[in-house]
């Protein structure tokens, strides 16, 4: 072995917590090096962690080897790229301008279409005496003169007739085509937004602003059934992620604050992404997957939605089910690695 082989083993056995003993018999029986174990390189492993027979063993190996040629110096890991500074004051009011714009505009830009929405919703109590359900329910959703509407057609593979979707009990969402992104931007919700920073989503660079929407036009939330109901309405914070060359909104982040402590519903978190979907022979940006996670006194929920199935309004279409869920690495944020050059960033401007 050589003596980075050697350090990359004896490192793994130190992560892993390995048997000193069974290490330092490995090492001594069945190792032969083929270069100079320095022992500077003893004391650095004896220094991460390595047992005292691993030691022992490593320090035979280092005098055994002590006529053999030098190891190659460890080539250098180069240091992951700084992140990019922020835009300055002035081009990042241009920025917010622009997505501002394209919020409040979305759904006058949108034809009427349908979609097939496959909602996963999950229960876990929290309390002794029930037990986790979950199930799954498939809709079409239809999106004409700027409004959605929902036909609930299975759950759990079964069909179902007659039951709207504000019947279906359980956690329960909509809004999500165009609503709440025109909420958040309208100017009389009052929402402030802070640049936040740089990011890649889907393989596209991203400009990230945080936000803060009032309690005076909060997030509405339901609690109970006709007897017990009970209402709130919660401030809430977020991220918004805007497409750096179209300006597109393509990820909306939410959580609610500042709950009372004694409402039921103890906290509520949202995340919507949007796509480039084709609809005919046009591309729109459309939703693409829904999370809502919420806990209450009872329970953790978390309900999952999938868009899929796009067409025009009206269109003839054997109704199918795409059964796969969206993969994960379609919805996590990588790292930016731009090279902007310096400037400072813009705090709170009102809408």
């Amino acid at each position: 072995m050589t003596v980075a082989q050697v350090v990359t083993f004896v490192g793994s056995q130190i992560k892993i917590k390995g048997d000193d003993r069974a290490t330092a018999d490995f090492l001594l029986h069945k190792v032969k090096l083929t270069e100079k174990l320095e022992a500077r390189m003893v004391e650095e492993l004896q220094g991460q962690g390595a047992g005292p027979k691993t030691v022992q063993a490593l320090k035979k190996l280092s005098d055994e080897s002590a006529a053999l040629p030098a190891a190659p110096p460890a080539e250098a890991v180069a240091a992951p790229p700084a992140p990019p500074p922020s835009p300055g004051a002035a081009e990042l009011a241009e920025i917010l301008a622009a997505i501002k714009d394209y919020a409040l505009n979305y759904t006058n830009n949108l034809p009427n279409y349908m979609c097939m929405q496959t909602t996963r919703r999950k229960i876990h109590p929290t309390v002794s005496g029930y037990i986790p359900y979950g199930d799954v329910i498939r809709e079409e959703l239809s999106f004409v003169d700027h409004k959605e509407s929902y036909k609930v057609l299975m759950r759990n593979e079964q069909s179902v007739v007659n039951i709207e979707h504000n019947q279906l009990g359980g956690a329960i969402s909509n809004g999500e085509f165009g609503t709440m992104l025109a909420h958040i931007f309208a100017p009389d919700t009052g929402t402030e937004f802070d640049w936040d920073h740089w990011a890649t989503l889907r393989g596209k660079r991203m400009y990230v602003f945080a936000f803060r929407v009032p309690k005076s036009a909060g997030y509405s939330m339901v609690h109970g059934d006709r007897e017990s109901r009970k209402e709130y309405t919660s401030a809430y914070t977020g991220l918004i992620y805007a497409d750096r060359e179209t300006k597109a909104v393509m990820r909306i982040k939410m959580d609610c604050i500042d709950i009372p402590k004694d409402y039921p519903i103890k906290t509520v978190g949202i995340t919507l992404d949007y796509a480039p979907t084709k609809i005919g022979e046009e591309t729109y940006v459309l939703p693409f997957h829904f999370e809502l996670n919420s806990t209450d006194t009872m329970a953790i929920v978390k309900n999952e939605a999938d868009y899929k199935l796009y067409r025009k309004f009206g269109a003839e279409s054997a109704i199918t089910f795409d059964t796969e869920p969206v993969p994960e690495d379609q919805l996590k944020e990588q790292p930016d690695k731009g090279d902007d050059k310096s400037k400072p960033p813009v705090k709170k401007q009102n809408q």
